[in-house]
């Protein structure tokens, strides 16, 4: 993965920036598996109820590796924001997840009149 400095919204707006092309969809796609000896020891913690620790690394991990490829691909096709930033996921057979993180990559620049601080991540 890149290290791509880019601006990421789940609005359809940048707060003090302007939109000054659209370039489409971009997505970041991770499909995980947690393997039969985590699946064992999850389905033994759900006998007894509560979080299942080693689904959530899992889960939170693949979300952020999907961030990180969805600001490469925005990134590629010459983007420097995603706005409408959202995640989507659906299991693969019994034993894999896919998740994904999709947005609008578009090109943004600072609007005249309006300051409003904006951070890369």
């Amino acid at each position: 993965m890149g290290e791509s400095k880019i601006i990421v919204v789940t609005t359809n707006y940048v707060p003090g920036m302007k939109i000054t092309k659209t370039l489409g969809p971009a997505f970041g796609i991770v499909v995980r598996s947690r393997g039969l000896g985590g699946n064992i020891v999850a389905g033994l913690r759900s006998i007894v109820g509560g979080e299942i620790n080693e689904y959530t690394k899992m889960l939170t991990d693949a979300r952020d590796h999907s961030v990180a490829r969805l600001m490469d691909n925005a990134t590629a096709i010459g983007a420097n924001a995603i706005v409408d930033m959202r995640f989507d996921s659906s299991e693969i057979g019994q034993m894999m997840t896919e998740i994904v993180a999709y947005g609008t990559a578009v090109v943004v620049e600072q609007d005249s009149g309006k300051t409003a601080p904006v951070s890369l991540r």
